[in-house]
């Protein structure tokens, strides 16, 4: 049991995320373990744009974003949902791991915290060869410098459904390696979601329960742009904005960006109202998984606190 001291101390410094939300940022690389040093130290805040050129497929030149549709049997949403399902159904089917460097990004009772910069390592439930493979996550930190070299641990049904941290920094020279409760008020400080929501996955059976939300409660401004880029790859971004404030919604503007290549969300941000007329919305969270590298044979030792590359 970590004494009041440590508690303490653990509180503070681990403040940002231990968990992705289940939606986006990452930079990936192929193994924690084989990561080169100008793969971790290329730690830049993602760049994404939509170019002039880039086009709108819902609109029509010189119409407004704006597109109401009356009726039950029709949704500004539900090309975006149809978007969504095809890429879920397509992880399903064809993506059993990867990894990647989680870019982070939250606002946490009201301070937006610093952005994290996370090597990760995560491996999807499924039935391998008569076996059950639990899902499975492995973090490594490498920004900001008071949490580098931190390191989470969680594989669904083992060490009681706790994670194991080994902090980071220079507390990580002092502090033990600890198991926490993915929502124990210790493991969510300072975080919006627990590790069990991180992924890729994750975040697009989110982004669907969100959507068929919205599109029960009423219209909605949707935008589906082909031509966006996140660090040079290729997206369709979907923006879904909610002009009026209505307690039932938890965003002003959120925008994904699905990797054309891929057919996944690899970045996702979402913004609060502006607190102020002709103010700028407020950032809530931002998720980008950049350098996505997928099925890579990721296994039970890459989950495993014996493994002797790492520091638990």
């Amino acid at each position: 049991m970590v004494n009041r001291k440590v508690a303490e101390i653990l509180t503070h410094s681990l403040r940002g995320s231990l968990a992705m939300a289940v939606l986006f940022g990452v930079c990936a690389v192929s193994d924690a373990q084989t990561q080169s040093a100008e793969e971790r130290d290329n730690l830049h805040e993602p760049v994404f744009r939509v170019s002039k050129a880039a086009k709108n497929v819902n609109e029509p030149r010189n119409t407004p974003p704006a597109t109401k549709v009356k009726g039950p049997e029709k949704h500004p949403l539900d090309e975006a949902l149809a978007m969504a399902q095809n890429s879920l159904d397509h992880i399903d089917r064809t993506i059993r791991d990867y990894t990647c460097t989680l870019i982070k990004r939250e606002r946490v009772n009201g301070e937006l915290l610093q952005h994290e910069f996370m090597f990760c390592k995560v491996r999807h439930s499924r039935v391998q060869d008569g076996r059950q493979v639990p899902f499975s996550v492995y973090l490594h930190f490498n920004k900001p410098t008071t949490m580098a070299r931190r390191e989470v641990l969680f594989v669904e049904g083992m060490n009681d459904d706790k994670f194991t941290v080994r902090e980071g920094g220079f507390r990580g020279k002092f502090l033990p390696t600890v198991s926490l409760l993915p929502t124990s008020t210790l493991a969510m400080n300072g975080n919006r979601y627990p590790i069990t929501e991180i992924g890729i996955k994750t975040l697009t059976k989110r982004l669907i329960e969100k959507g068929q939300r919205d599109r029960n409660l009423g219209m909605c401004k949707v935008r589906t742009i082909k031509g966006a880029k996140i660090d040079q790859r290729p997206c369709t971004m979907l923006e879904v904005r909610h002009d009026q404030r209505q307690p039932q919604f938890d965003f002003h503007l959120a925008r994904v960006f699905v990797d054309d290549e891929l057919n996944v969300p690899i970045r996702y941000e979402a913004y609060d109202w502006p607190k102020a007329e002709g103010a700028s919305p407020e950032l809530i969270e931002e998720y980008t998984y950049k350098n996505l590298k997928v099925n890579q044979g990721l296994t039970d030792t890459d989950f495993s606190t014996e493994n002797p590359a790492y520091r638990f």
